[in-house]
């Protein structure tokens, strides 16, 4: 089973709380990949994508999917439409969610 790709960055508690689920997802069997910063601390063995920028929630959707080609958001949905996950999750930004 392909995994769920996670936006670590994504959310009003973001990462800690982001990736207090991620883990618990994965210790319930739940195939998880991480999207976020590189360095990001208290993943475990959780694989990362790395990602060096964030779709922030006051940015315009759009703009901020053309602008910012290496966010979070991007690099999630990019993961399910290259094969690598099966769907992806994001607390942050519901337009650019869309939009990516």
């Amino acid at each position: 089973m392909l995994p769920i790709a996670v936006d670590a960055m994504g959310g009003d508690r973001a990462p800690d709380e982001i990736i207090a689920g991620a883990l618990e997802a994965a210790r319930s069997g739940l195939p998880v990949v991480l999207v976020g910063p590189q360095g990001l601390s208290g993943t475990g063995d959780l694989p990362l994508i790395v990602a060096s920028e964030v779709i922030e929630m006051d940015e315009d959707p759009a703009n901020g999917v053309r602008r910012k080609k290496d966010s979070t958001l991007v690099r999630a949905a990019e993961a399910v439409r290259d094969g690598k996950a099966s769907a992806m999750i994001s607390a942050g930004n519901t337009g650019a969610t869309m939009a990516s």
